[in-house]
């Protein structure tokens, strides 16, 4: 009776290994996933190069006539004087350690111009996508549960919303709330913060526009999805009170297609920064790509761009990290397959 009594206590610790263990390979699964893709995304950043029309060092000249000493100086320090596969392979040395080369414009590290205009592109998508979550999930949460008339406005409205670009919305705001009621400023980012956040206020709702309407569309057909549900039917017919289920059951369910399309705007609202901040003509890292393409300084691109396509990598790899923690089947369902 002894060792039949103490079985059962083996196997949670068992299964608490096992548990573990498939964690521990999604996360390193993912990782690589994540190295594999920053590789192929660094690969087509730096055959940009390659692709750009005339050649490349005209591409990082600008097409400009220099002097044959600059001229040698520029194809050693961009490898250009080496084969493409030697290129690469020395440039990505260097961007592992934030190392993109010195622009040619500013003739100083891109690395140092990047980090300069970093704080203020991160504010702005904090922001943006702050103002995002809450008032998309608000919206739809409140269309999922209350339908009828209320579901009506909310998706008329969300849908009017998806189809106004970044730069619409841009100059609709500024329009109405800075020059015609003069309530926000229409250019800059401001000094530190709360004036900073004044300047930032247009900005970020003209980023999140989209962005909200299609959270509070996920969220509305999440919700709506989990109610008409056979597991929540049956918690109701057992009496259990409404606000239990929906918390429970609903909310809780609904959780994984709310997070993977919040992933997907964030997404967006990273690449819109890109947009936005020229119509504000804030000094982040968006403006910056546009104004080195502008002025065909090439290594300036190559290094804002591959920032930007960093940041999008790792922040849907932390997301898809995320799932197991918001259901543990998801596990279950990966082990199985």
């Amino acid at each position: 009776m002894r060792t039949s009594s103490r079985a059962p206590r083996e196997k949670p610790v068992a299964g608490f290994k096992s548990h573990t263990k498939a964690v521990l390979e999604r996360t390193v699964w993912r990782i690589l996933a994540l190295l594999g893709t920053l590789l192929v995304a660094s690969f087509v950043v730096y055959g940009s190069l390659y692709l750009a029309p005339g050649s490349a060092l005209g591409a990082i000249t600008g097409g400009r006539a220099l002097a044959p000493e600059t001229i040698a100086m520029l194809e050693n320090q961009y490898g250009l004087n080496e084969s493409f596969a030697t290129g690469y392979v020395q440039w990505l040395a260097a961007a592992v350690q934030l190392d993109f080369g010195r622009s040619v414009v500013y003739s100083v590290d891109v690395w140092s111009l990047l980090t300069e205009r970093l704080g203020v592109t991160v504010i702005l998508l904090f922001y943006s996508l702050a103002i995002t979550l809450i008032v998309g999930l608000t919206l739809g949460v409140l269309a999922g549960l209350r339908g009828g008339r209320v579901d009506g406005v909310i998706t008329l409205a969300t849908t009017g919303a998806l189809a106004v670009p970044a730069f619409v919305s841009s100059v609709l705001l500024v329009t109405v709330f800075a020059v015609g009621l003069g309530a926000f400023p229409t250019f800059g980012a401001g000094e530190a913060g709360l004036d900073r956040i004044w300047h930032l206020t247009l900005p970020a709702f003209a980023l999140a526009l989209v962005g909200t309407a299609y959270v509070a569309r996920i969220t509305r057909g999440a919700v709506r999805d989990e109610l008409n549900g056979a597991h929540v039917q049956a918690a109701v017919a057992r009496g259990l009170p409404e606000s239990l289920v929906v918390r429970r059951h609903v909310f809780r369910n609904a959780l994984i297609p709310v997070v993977t399309g919040s992933a997907l705007v964030a997404a967006y609202l990273i690449a819109g920064t890109v947009i936005v901040e020229n119509a504000f003509q804030i000094d982040g890292i968006g403006s910056f790509l546009v104004s080195s393409v502008e002025a065909k300084d090439f290594p300036a691109v190559q290094g804002a761009t591959l920032v930007l396509v960093a940041a999008i990598v790792l922040l849907n790899t932390v997301v898809d990290l995320l799932y197991p923690l918001l259901d543990p089947r998801i596990d279950g369902l990966n082990r199985s397959g």
